[in-house]
């Protein structure tokens, strides 16, 4: 993405915003995981839950598109090229299904990891931001909207912080993010991890 220039208060406030929006996004899809895991092993068999499980993704990526299939570390750098091309509503329905897609393949037995899951979640809701409030630069909404969904998944702040600034560019980012995670940490801190037991 382009260099931030340099940031002003409205940045800021932009950055504290979306960073926190994010981790409450985020936080929804560990909420609903237990309740998700427990739906699938209703089943009693893993080869029942992944064919369904299987099926539900594919709907998922009926409803959310192309980009909301896979990993997402290509789809991030390509929803990033061109973060004009797409309505923040279309942005929100990816953030939206990319995440329930998460859940979903976490509960029924896919091997994966949830980081870049995470992060194209981020970044589509980031740029979301940045569609509703042009004002926003498009590189500081995927930035904040990175860092709250990572801290919302992962638990893990330097990953979290460091992950949002190296998809930007611009060492002034950083400062940014430090300051948006703060109010982002206190939101997810305490609650439950995206983990099962």
């Amino acid at each position: 993405l382009p260099p931030l220039g340099s940031p002003g208060w409205a940045d800021v406030l932009a950055a504290v915003v979306i960073a926190s929006a994010a981790a409450v996004l985020g936080m929804a899809g560990v909420r609903a995981l237990p309740y998700v895991h427990k739906a699938f092993a209703l089943l009693r068999h893993p080869m029942a839950a992944l064919p369904v499980g299987g099926l539900v993704l594919g709907l998922l990526g009926c409803l959310g598109g192309p980009l909301t299939l896979f990993k997402g570390l290509d789809q991030v750098a390509e929803i990033a090229r061109h973060p004009d091309n797409w309505s923040a509503g279309r942005f929100a329905l990816m953030a939206v299904v990319k995440l329930a897609a998460l859940v979903v393949a976490t509960s029924c037995g896919f091997r994966g990891g949830r980081i870049f899951p995470s992060v194209f979640v981020g970044a589509s809701f980031g740029l979301c931001a940045h569609a509703l409030v042009p004002s926003v630069p498009p590189s500081l909404g995927l930035a904040a909207g990175v860092l709250g969904t990572l801290l919302a998944v992962t638990r893990q702040g330097w990953v979290s912080l460091f992950t949002a600034a190296v998809m930007v560019s611009s060492p002034t980012i950083i400062a940014l993010l430090c300051i948006a995670s703060l109010p982002a940490w206190l939101l997810v801190t305490g609650r439950p991890q995206m983990q099962l037991h």
